[in-house]
């Protein structure tokens, strides 16, 4: 098991990262020192028919566990499972000492952890990652849903008290949503670790190559960049929005889909063709965009947006993105590989932009 800290201004939390961890979740409530009247375990449909046989036996030992089930996809992440969730647990009669467990991908972690941040004005929760995807969202803090405007645009900030991360639950992810999970892997090396971008290329060339024994290392070093630069700006009012380096294209094309519809890593990956071609057009970069188009596109990401995604839709979108500021659009670009900065564009440019992109950027 690899263990590593997160300490950030108004919290400090473990993040536990190995195989068969589910089964040693009772005992790492232990190491925690916490010691909940109940627990509410948040999931989906798929996970709980794959992990609850797990995780419920060895809890309910110890502590009065209840489930709370929600669909498996993105549409989750709304007012109604928000309500629903709050609603479960006044009927049970949870009180401030009581936890929230979140098992299950991003969609889950948000969701329950929204919750949490709320109920009672806060009651613990722990993160059960399993998706490559929530390796990402399971660390920093911010949990939210969704509404129809915006993705994301109602939460919080509220850390766990522990990411408890079993990687085995990893074997049972389709490819597609594997690929996914390792868009944030790569937008977490181009923004901070060139070599980890290297190590990248050189091991993972397909999907294939998307899985052991390589997971646990990419979990390792993604969060490691992530808690990093947490650590620095907790609540996003600097260097934590370069996080964001391809979400502000990314999470218009989910909004202008329709949530679930389009996997969250084909978004940013389209995102982050469109934010690398950007930098080399404002900043004279001097990156590779036709390297990492052809990779993107061996990989099965998306290199092209579709004919019905209409640039003035997406850019109405992108007009209301939590990172746009005084009428602006806000993007992260690369200065270089490691190296990103901020930068404001009018609507009109960022239409000339994607307009362009649309036409010149498909190789």
């Amino acid at each position: 098991m690899k263990t590593l800290h997160v300490q950030a201004s108004s919290a400090s939390y473990p993040v536990y990262i190995g195989e068969g961890l589910l089964n040693s979740a009772g005992n790492l409530l232990k190491e925690l020192g916490l010691k909940p009247s109940k627990i509410l375990i948040v999931t989906d449909k798929i996970v709980e028919r794959l992990y609850s046989k797990e995780l419920l036996p060895q809890l309910q030992k110890e502590y009065d566990v209840f489930t709370y089930i929600v669909d498996s996809n993105e549409t989750a992440k709304s007012f109604e499972n928000y309500h629903g969730i709050l609603t479960y647990c006044l009927q049970h009669n949870f009180d401030r000492s009581s936890c929230m467990m979140a098992l299950g991908g991003g969609v889950v972690g948000d969701l329950a952890g929204f919750a949490a941040s709320t109920y009672m004005r806060g009651i613990s929760f722990i993160q059960l990652p399993t998706t490559l995807l929530a390796h990402d969202s399971a660390v920093g803090g911010k949990v939210a849903i969704n509404h129809p405007l915006g993705k994301n645009m109602i939460g919080s900030f509220y850390h766990p008290k522990a990411v408890i991360y079993d990687v085995l639950t990893l074997e049972t992810l389709p490819p597609k949503e594997r690929r996914s999970g390792f868009a944030e892997v790569i937008k977490h090396a181009l923004i901070k670790d060139g070599e980890m971008l290297k190590w990248l290329h050189q091991n993972v060339s397909g999907p294939a190559d998307i899985g052991p024994p390589l997971l646990e290392d990419m979990i390792f070093k993604g969060i490691h960049i992530k808690a990093g630069i947490v650590e620095k700006d907790e609540k996003e009012t600097g260097i934590r929005a370069y996080l964001n380096f391809g979400h502000t294209l990314g999470h218009a094309i989910e909004s202008e889909a329709g949530y679930g519809k389009v996997p969250h890593g084909d978004a940013v990956a389209s995102g982050m063709l469109f934010a690398t071609w950007l930098s080399n057009e404002i900043l004279q970069s001097g990156l590779d965009y036709g390297k990492m188009y052809q990779w993107f596109k061996k990989l099965g990401f998306p290199v092209a947006l579709e004919e019905h995604y209409h640039t003035d839709l997406l850019i109405s979108r992108m007009t209301i993105d939590k990172k746009a500021s005084g009428g602006n659009i806000r993007m992260v670009l690369l200065q270089d590989i490691g190296q990103p900065v901020l930068h404001d564009l009018t609507v009109d440019e960022s239409r000339s932009f994607l307009q362009r992109w649309r036409k010149e950027g498909e190789l």
